[in-house]
């Protein structure tokens, strides 16, 4: 925790100077009434006692004024570094989140996500912020505080500290309680925000309205926001109840100050100023004292928020980029060498399953526990691919066909054997080599709410317009773009949906053209559209093909007459691979598909 608050020691350092100055401010009202009373007033006009209360009732006046503009700058100083170990929470949240791997994504709901970037985070530096200046500002004003009253009067003071221990008591039973309502509370906030996320998506919409699911998502959604709701107000009423006992403690210990002092005062022992100000004194030592019980309570809480985001920052790297990589650009080869593949080994865990995870048993050779064969999603797979060929994957639903192409990018690692570009494992190549070298259409392509020209310059941010155009054209969607009121600062609406199916696929097809990779990766790229759009797209195809690596999925056969070799794949295994005739006249598997 505290390495998040090292890049703010300037601030830090500032809010320590201003709670010394507000600390030693704050201890001078009870000493100005001590004089008034004891000296100012009994001295009476003729040793020029109104100009000591002038002076003194100018004091007054100037205190707060010094205690508001040292507030200022306490105020600057700890929005300071508030904001800045938020934005460096979140940033460091998000790039982590950026690095895992595809299968993270696949069992963890974006809501949740959501909800550690926004409410976690800000709880986390509030335990910086807001808990650490009151802790240090009330430990400066009980430290100080006591020794003014010592100063004043030994026994009183005594007296005032006896009830300590109950205020320690307190705030160790309470902050128990409230770390586990805390910990409930944030975990019911984020199933109600990931429920908001998938409900209130379009996909989500469209889905709860076209089955009439409308009321049930309602009633589910009142029975998440109910649960934070209970919790709220059980928060709420522990809270009160500790803060009661807080004020009676505290009245406890001014009634006995003030039954010992008022004895003391009419045998003579001290002075009724003494009194007032030792009573002035009480509220500036149990209202710290107070406070401090508070902080511990509010510290418990706080560390929940860094728990949950030091639950998603613990978590591994499933995909992580090598120390010394390959850089060179990569010409467009491609060969499977012996792979098998699992996602049971191979997927990061959900946040629900972190716990589970971190605990999985190895064996003596420090791998995972073996599985089951039926886990595996490809099992010795090897081919090879040359530069500017077109290979097609075909097979039935649940071959490992998209499987294969989602090792390429490398969006998972193999769970054995290698993926080799131009002889290299694709392991040893950095992120950005692959990533310029591999292109994917896949078969639902997204779109981001922005304009048509912001989603295609997502693969090319230097792109020029003329280059756009040109790539437009290449994916048959120019003359489409150019027939709208608006052209290519049109916004295509939340994930795309103000364009039809065939439309977002060759804006997608654009984008990949864009970004001119050496190897094209087609997963059913024209499957579920209409036959117009599927010929549009096939034109497209044809031409974007041209001088690249393709790795085409379909199921509809027609589209991978022209590949150079067809692979086909069933239940995780390559079983068939040739030409179209070459596999008609095998009379196996691929025939009975075509």
């Amino acid at each position: 925790m505290l390495q998040y608050g090292r890049p703010y020691t300037k601030e830090l350092v500032v809010i320590l100077a201003t709670i010394i100055v507000i600390t030693g401010v704050s201890l001078l009202p009870p000493l100005i009434m001590r004089e008034l009373l004891d000296t100012a007033i009994p001295e009476g006009i003729e040793t020029g006692s109104i100009r000591l209360v002038t002076w003194l009732g100018l004091a007054m006046v100037a205190i707060p004024i010094v205690n508001g503009l040292v507030g200022i700058a306490q105020r600057w100083a700890s929005s300071a570094a508030g904001e800045g170990i938020i934005y460096d929470l979140r940033r460091e949240l998000f790039g982590h989140l950026q690095h895992m791997s595809l299968g993270f994504y696949t069992t963890t709901r974006t809501g949740e996500l959501m909800s550690r970037l926004n409410d976690d985070v800000v709880g986390a530096q509030s335990a910086v912020t807001g808990t650490f200046i009151a802790l240090v500002s009330n430990i400066a004003a009980v430290a100080a505080t006591l020794a003014v009253m010592l100063g004043l009067e030994w026994r009183l003071t005594v007296l005032a500290v006896a009830i300590l221990p109950l205020f320690i008591f307190a705030s160790r039973r309470v902050g128990r309680m409230l770390r586990v309502i805390r910990r409930e509370q944030m975990q019911h906030n984020a199933e109600m925000n990931a429920h908001m996320a998938e409900s209130l998506s379009i996909s989500g919409a469209l889905l709860s309205k076209l089955f009439g699911r409308i009321g049930d998502e309602h009633e589910r959604f009142s029975g998440e926001a109910g649960a934070v709701r209970d919790l709220g107000i059980r928060q709420a009423l522990v809270g009160r109840w500790f803060f009661m006992a807080l004020g009676v403690m505290s009245a406890i210990g001014t009634a006995l100050v003030f039954w010992f002092g008022a004895v003391l005062a009419i045998r003579g022992s001290i002075t009724i100023g003494t009194i007032v100000a030792l009573s002035a004194y009480l509220t500036n030592l149990y209202g710290p004292l107070s406070a401090l019980s508070n902080a511990r309570v509010e510290f418990a809480t706080s560390l929940v928020s860094f728990e949950r985001v030091f639950e998603v920052l613990d978590l591994p790297h499933e995909i992580a980029e090598p120390s010394e990589a390959v850089t060179t650009p990569i010409a467009g080869g491609v060969e499977f060498r012996d792979v098998s593949f699992s996602y049971e080994r191979s997927d990061a865990p959900s946040l629900a399953a972190v716990r589970r995870y971190s605990s999985r048993e190895l064996d003596t050779d420090g791998d995972f526990e073996a599985i089951e064969t039926d886990a595996w999603a490809l099992s010795d797979v090897s081919f090879t691919v040359e530069p500017g060929s077109l290979v097609a994957l075909v097979g039935p639903s649940g071959a490992g066909k998209t499987t294969t192409t989602y090792l390429v990018p490398r969006l998972y690692d193999a769970t054995e054997g290698e993926v080799l570009l131009d002889g290299v494992d694709v392991r040893r190549y950095a992120f950005e080599t692959v990533a310029a070298a591999v292109g994917v259409v896949t078969q639902e392509s997204y779109l981001f709410h922005d304009t048509i020209v912001a989603n295609l310059r997502y693969a090319r941010p230097d792109a020029t317009q003329g280059e756009i155009e040109e790539a437009c054209r290449a994916a048959n969607i120019h003359d489409f773009i150019e027939g709208l009121p608006a052209k290519y600062e049109t916004v295509v609406g939340e994930r795309g949906y103000r364009l039809s199916g065939g439309e977002k696929q060759r804006i997608a097809i654009a984008r990949v053209v864009l970004a001119d990779p050496k190897i094209l990766i087609l997963d059913e790229a024209t499957s579920h559209l209409d036959a117009r759009s599927e010929s549009l797209i096939q034109d497209a195809l044809e031409h974007v093909r041209r001088g690249r690596t393709s790795l085409v999925i379909a199921h509809r056969l027609s589209t991978i007459l022209a590949a150079d070799r067809i692979l086909v794949l069933d239940q995780g295994r390559l079983v068939e691979q040739g030409t179209h005739h070459e596999l008609l006249d095998l009379g196996g598997l691929y025939a009975n598909l075509y």
